[in-house]
């Protein structure tokens, strides 16, 4: 079996500026309505803009005035003052900050009951063994956090060593912002940080009392300026499929679909997401991830 243990994160530090609500449930929901409104500008909500604004995207009382609720409320919302608001307001202002499916489920997360406690990360010897028998693909495991937890020799060649001890930090979120190897490794970066960010967001909304998550997205927030400008969009992301493009140092640059698939809430098993990449038919890909798996002889 695969060395699964958990990996150290960054140190622990106190949120700066930009990291609204993690750790906090109660000013989560305001940390993401103030960073989505900073997205949206008068002229896409159809309100007139001008030139003196002091304010990037839309003011409190503008889109208070596009949900159909008082400016007092929305204000409490955002200090966190007010909690748990009802459907129909939940709607009106997803509505107006224009939210997709993802950002919607994340806002219904953020403003619902308290959430229970973060999810085990155990991997069970039969997830192992199905990882271990797709030996074809390059498969890697996750948790919440981003923690690589588990993986087969392809998912290790194409995750820049997850197998070789100290080669990569095995956190997905600090591999990417901390190590210079991961611009390397995807060519396009910004698309896989943005993704990581997102992940990361729904994760502190779902699991607000997660200690371990808080000091990771803080500690990462002190130490990358990426990080930070990146979570200051209040970007939401929940991947499921696509199609990834990864430098390889002996097999070049590959293109990949990707689909993840979610463990199953067994015993020690919860909350876990497999990722499994897989080649075109017959593509030079396909030829590669071959050889790949042979081993550096073949």
């Amino acid at each position: 079996m695969h060395d699964t243990h958990q990996v150290e994160h960054v140190e622990r530090g106190a949120a700066p500026a930009g990291i609204d609500g993690v750790g906090d449930a109660r000013r989560a929901l305001g940390g993401f309505l103030r960073a989505r409104r900073g997205r949206v500008s008068p002229e896409q909500a159809g309100l007139p803009g001008g030139r003196r604004r002091r304010v990037h995207g839309l003011r409190r009382e503008e889109l208070a005035q596009l949900a159909g609720i008082s400016v007092d409320y929305y204000v409490r919302l955002e200090q966190g003052r007010a909690t748990q608001p009802s459907p129909e307001v939940l709607d009106a202002l997803a509505t107006a900050l224009g939210l997709g499916t993802a950002e919607r489920r994340h806002l219904a997360t953020l403003a619902g009951a308290p959430a229970g406690p973060a999810p085990g990360t155990r991997v069970g010897p039969v997830l192992q063994r199905i990882v271990d028998g797709m030996a074809g693909l390059p498969v890697f495991v996750t948790t919440h956090r981003l923690d690589a937890v588990a993986w087969n020799h392809l998912g290790s060649e194409l995750a820049g060593g997850l197998a070789e001890p100290g080669r990569r930090d095995r956190n997905q979120a600090a591999y990417l912002f901390l190590d210079p190897a991961a611009r390397d490794l995807f060519p396009e970066w910004e698309d896989r940080a943005v993704e990581a960010v997102g992940q990361l967001r729904v994760a502190a909304g779902r699991y607000p009392d997660d200690a371990e998550l808080t000091a990771l997205v803080t500690g990462l927030s002190a130490r990358s300026a990426d990080f930070r400008r990146i979570w200051a969009t209040g970007e939401v992301v929940m991947c499921a499929a696509g199609r990834k493009r990864v430098r390889h140092p002996r097999a070049g640059l590959l293109t990949l679909d990707y689909q993840t698939l979610h463990v199953p809430a067994l015993p020690g098993e919860t909350g876990l997401v497999m990722h499994v990449f897989t080649p075109e038919t017959d593509s030079r890909e396909a030829t590669a991830l071959a050889r790949l798996a042979a081993g550096p002889s073949a």
